[in-house]
């Protein structure tokens, strides 16, 4: 697999895209008026416990308050270490914790989405090149990522870096190859980072910000980059020798493959990324074989519907199913990176017959899923037929950080018919003559449904305007959605 990472940089906006073997596999967006918020460090403090939902809310000077949940406090962190679920102290309800008013520690671990608020942590983590410092812990430990013949000999070899100094270090999967100067140094920069948010929250108020993580083009070189990323280009000369000054002195290797992009054509045109990013925008994904996959996000899930559609090629029906589920697995799984698609996601690939081919599918799926960043958890088909997984959300989706409810239909999808409004409004006339007497009611609403009242319904409005003994006037309003109307009493 070869990778590619471009780059578009604007002094309102950073857009990242990350390229497999030619096609967009996934997009990052930054902005500079709305940063996200994970790996940011506060001193928080409580505003309200919550002992019937084990949480309390926590404000760090945010719109809206931050959610702790008990098993992310610091007591029930440590509990979760310890070396079996015998010897694991049970961990104390969370009012006998915390209180009202406390000044308290926190680290967002997942930004506002939607109408929920930040999540927090009080096990604070600090992210480094080669290194995760965790210091209020003493566990070492390795990523899963790297081999686990590996991972032992790596384990001891760190804790002898860190021995006798407290705190517990996990080390990243681009820390492998590092010698012991890179770790130690490492190591020393994670230990003064920590020095300085502690002695930030001796002296700041609470409801302060002690330490924000790094931008996403610095996140680029810690996180994006991989063995297999062949090049990464920007298009801005300015911030293409900023950020090749940080990679020189955090991440040699991975800044050696940054280049500054000269060409006319725009960045993100090389690859047609606008277009891609304009169809991950909608309900309908087209297969090559002919079929097709209807994606709908809702708040509590998001469900995936495969279907044929024009796809007759295979000998028989069962090969064609066969074939259509095999093509969606690999584009599912790429739909879900693009998209950021986050939480409960139900697939509902066409009914398979044969145990070999729902088999043949489910390896297709995980091993696209292999290549995810984010961690995902696939539980297999159901009884029903459905294939069910879950993947971590930490940000809000591609579809939410760039666009909106439509205000006619409040996110529905739908509006009510012009007839139903009309007969909306007659009730509505009529609950109005119950409890007030005007010389005349006014109904001003979308020309559509003046239409039905003038036509179809005239008689209807007569007879209303009769019944209540008072005159009924209309008045097309072209600037309304369909759904708007107001009674005007005169």
């Amino acid at each position: 697999m070869q990778q590619d990472i471009l780059i578009n940089w604007s002094p309102q906006e950073t857009r990242v895209a990350v390229i497999e073997n030619g096609a967009l596999q996934e997009l990052h967006l930054e902005r500079s008026l709305e940063r996200g918020l994970v790996g940011n460090i506060y001193l928080g403090k409580v505003s309200r416990v919550l002992p019937g939902m084990q949480s309390a809310f926590i404000d760090i000077g945010l719109e809206r308050a931050a959610f702790l949940h008990v098993a992310d406090l610091l007591s029930s962190m440590a509990a979760k270490h310890a070396d079996s679920p015998e010897a694991a102290p049970p961990a104390l309800p969370i009012e006998k914790q915390i209180y009202e008013g406390q000044s308290l520690l926190v680290q967002v671990i997942k930004d506002p989405i939607g109408t929920k608020g930040a999540r927090l942590s009080t096990q604070i983590s600090i992210a480094g090149r080669l290194l995760v410092f965790l210091p209020q812990d003493d566990h070492i430990g390795v990523s899963q990522k790297i081999p686990l013949e590996q991972r032992e000999a790596l384990r001891h070899r760190l804790q002898n870096l860190v021995a006798g100094e407290g705190g517990g270090f996990i080390l990243r999967t681009n820390g492998e190859d590092a010698s012991d100067t890179e770790l130690q140094e490492d190591i020393a920069y994670l230990r003064k980072t920590w020095s300085r948010i502690r002695e930030s929250a001796s002296r700041e108020p609470p409801k302060s910000l002690l330490h924000q993580d790094l931008s996403l083009l610095q996140r680029v070189l810690r996180d994006l980059v991989s063995e297999s990323t062949q090049s990464i280009r920007i298009d801005s000369k300015e911030q293409f020798q900023w950020l090749q000054a940080f990679g020189a002195e955090f991440m040699p290797a991975a800044a050696a493959r940054l280049s500054h992009y000269r060409g006319e054509r725009p960045i993100f045109d090389l690859y047609n990324i606008d277009d891609e990013v304009a169809r991950a925008l909608g309900k309908r994904v087209e297969l090559k074989s002919g079929g097709y996959l209807i994606i709908d996000q809702t708040e509590a899930l998001t469900t995936i519907d495969v279907n044929t559609g024009a796809f007759v090629g295979a000998r028989n029906f069962e090969d064609t199913i066969f074939k259509t589920n095999l093509e969606a697995a690999g584009v599912i799984a790429r739909q879900l990176r693009l998209r950021n698609l986050g939480g409960i996601i139900v697939a509902d690939f066409i009914d398979m017959v044969r145990e070999d081919h729902r088999e043949a599918v489910l390896a297709e799926f995980r091993k696209h899923l292999g290549r995810d960043r984010v961690k995902t958890m696939v539980s297999g088909f159901s009884p029903l037929g459905l294939l069910e997984m879950t993947r971590k959300r930490t940000r809000e989706s591609l579809a939410q950080m760039l666009c909106e409810p439509c205000p006619t239909c409040s996110g529905r999808g739908m509006v009510k018919t012009a007839r139903t409004v009309a007969y909306d409004i007659l009730r509505e006339i009529l609950r109005e003559a119950r409890q007030f007497n005007p010389r005349e009611f006014r109904v001003v609403a979308a020309p559509e449904v003046i239409e039905i009242l003038l036509d179809e319904e005239s008689q209807h409005l007569a007879g209303l305007s009769d019944f209540i003994r008072k005159p009924i006037s209309l008045m097309a309003e072209s600037a309304m959605g369909q759904e708007q109307y107001d009674i005007v009493l005169l």
